[in-house]
């Protein structure tokens, strides 16, 4: 058994993930209570039955908008004429283990209304309230303390051959487990973002405004560039010194210009060409062109063995090229963090031949994870039939 097999057993003897999941007025049900286990959990039922539905409702244990990226007020469910057919309050309740310690997470809708100084209106506003044993949280980040969540879904069968957006999205979500002031950062970019294309496109001509504007986003930038970059090493050299027996070797790189500077200069440098060419990039907002910074980096996926980009490779390497990269977080988040995450896997079997569907099931029993895994076909997973938790949906209902 090699040093790093030995190291996780140690780990993956702690157990952590989800001991009960409450939802209340989410999606399709009125209310649905789970009892699980920390192992695999298998659900089953035909499409559109609400099976994604359950490991979104997972997700929201996690910092962000789940792995749907769903506005809060689409989430609530859909009421009949004989109920508030505009209410929009739902909410997802958990407890949960981490490494053996047990805690109860609570997450819910809050809409409340304010006042428009500019029109002089009330606007509505919704807002996501999270609680940490019956503690309310100032900030989403500090879930990632106590859970941490990785999912593959059937919409990410096309990462590597859309635009960049959804694949640099994956990259952030790898990087949150490592760094939970990461998200903040994203968030904070993002916002100044908008501010700073809005005052430009107002016709704003406070050139002091605007270099402010763009010192902070070019300091938050680099910092952004930076945190991708040691994630980015850190799953490469795990690839390297432990190759996986079944799935495809990757290469992850990053491509973008702030990312590649880094690689020769030092951050101070970086920044100030950043916020230097982001002022001169101010009329390309006006004609709506792509403005060049860390929210235009691509993440790139390479399979070693054919020195291929992804996305030039078949359907079938495209999802082993996922499930890899998966994997590798995973064993990389259990030996830096010490604790396991919950894998989200929705239709995970869907073009993986027999052989890589039946070793990563191995891999989830081996490494002792919880997985919440859904599909049509229950008989894909014979396999676990004496390790996991079976769940037939229908109607709404769990059997």
């Amino acid at each position: 058994m090699s040093e790093l097999s030995v190291k996780l057993k140690e780990f993956t003897n702690l157990k952590s993930g989800v001991k009960r999941l409450t939802l209340t007025d989410f999606r399709n049900y009125k209310s649905l209570r789970i009892e699980s286990e920390i192992a695999p959990i298998v659900i089953t039922g035909e499409n559109g039955s609400g099976k994604t539905n359950i490991l979104e409702a997972i997700s929201f244990l996690t910092p962000g908008r789940g792995l749907r990226g769903a506005r809060l007020a689409d989430i609530g469910r859909i009421r009949s004429f004989d109920e508030d057919i505009n209410a929009r309050t739902w909410s997802v309740a958990a407890d949960i283990l981490k490494n053996d310690e047990e805690h109860t997470i609570g997450t819910t809708l809050k809409s409340f209304s304010k006042e428009d100084d500019d029109e002089e209106t009330l606007r509505s506003y919704d807002r996501r309230i999270v609680k940490i044993d019956q503690q309310k949280l100032t900030q989403q980040t500090e879930l990632g303390k106590y859970i941490s969540a990785i999912w593959v879904t059937p919409q990410m069968d096309r990462l590597f051959l859309g635009g960049a957006q959804p694949r640099r999205s994956f990259l952030d979500r790898l990087v949150y487990a490592f760094d939970l002031e990461h998200a903040k950062r994203t968030a904070n970019f993002e916002h100044l973002y908008r501010q700073w294309t809005t005052l430009i496109k107002s016709g704003c001509r406070d050139n002091l405004w605007l270099e402010s504007i763009e010192q902070d986003m070019s300091s938050l930038g680099v910092a952004i560039a930076a945190t991708r970059r040691e994630q980015i090493a850190r799953l490469n050299t795990f690839i390297e010194n432990e190759p996986d027996d079944i799935f495809p070797n990757v290469r992850l790189a990053l491509d973008g210009t702030i990312e590649h500077m880094l690689d020769a200069e030092s951050a101070l440098r970086v920044e100030d060409f950043y916020a230097a060419n982001l002022a001169k990039q101010r009329k390309n907002v006006l004609y709506n062109d792509s403005v060049d910074g860390v929210n235009r980096t691509d993440f790139k996926v390479f399979f070693q063995k054919k020195g291929m980009p992804a996305e030039l490779c078949s359907t079938g390497e495209q999802k082993a090229l996922l499930v890899s990269i998966i994997l590798a977080q995973t064993k990389c988040q259990i030996l830096s963090k010490g604790f396991a995450p919950i894998l989200l896997l929705d239709e995970v079997a869907t073009h993986l031949d027999n052989q890589k569907r039946d070793a990563l099931l191995n891999k989830i029993r081996d490494l002792r994870l919880q997985a919440w895994i859904t599909s049509t076909e229950p008989q894909n997973f014979a396999i676990l039939r004496r390790d996991a938790q079976f769940f037939r949906l229908e109607d709404g209902k769990l059997f």
